[in-house]
């Protein structure tokens, strides 16, 4: 699995095709890409990842308190295009993507995990839609995480 997660001031997915918008106040908008192979020990590791990255300023201004700490809310938007591989040519191959039928179920599991695992407020995109995403990064910070 592959997360691009970024500090927020504010975050909204729009689903055009379905006029569907949900949106979140400060927090992190993680865009999630499932890769073959992956299963739910990917998906364990990297909500508490989530979850625990002390990423939003303490007393301080020093990054060290979580999003749970915070307060903050979580948007997460799949985004298989986070493994599109670029190294030979100009057109993306995406290869190490998973299938979508198996990555619809993991993504799924991801947000069901993260859900019962946290009290964090949680919201998503649609798997498998063309979504507009918008945001007001906060920092900006941006974290790249493999696992």
């Amino acid at each position: 699995m592959r997360a691009v997660i970024q500090r927020v001031k504010k975050a909204s997915v729009k689903i055009p095709e379905k006029a569907l918008e949900r949106s979140i106040g400060k927090g992190l908008l993680v865009l999630l890409a499932i890769k073959n192979g992956d299963s739910f020990e990917d998906v364990k590791w990297l909500t508490n990842k989530i979850l625990n990255l002390r990423i939003f300023p303490d007393s301080n201004d020093k990054m060290n308190i979580s999003v749970q700490d915070y307060g903050g809310e979580i948007l997460i938007v799949s985004n298989f295009t986070l493994y599109g591989d670029v190294n030979r040519g100009f057109r993306p191959s995406f290869t190490d993507s998973a299938d979508p039928t198996t990555a619809k179920r993991l993504y799924e599991t991801f947000v069901e995990h993260i859900k019962t695992i946290s009290k964090v407020n949680i919201s998503t995109g649609e798997f498998g839609e063309m979504m507009d995403v918008e945001l007001i990064n906060d920092g900006p910070v941006t974290i790249i995480i493999d696992t």
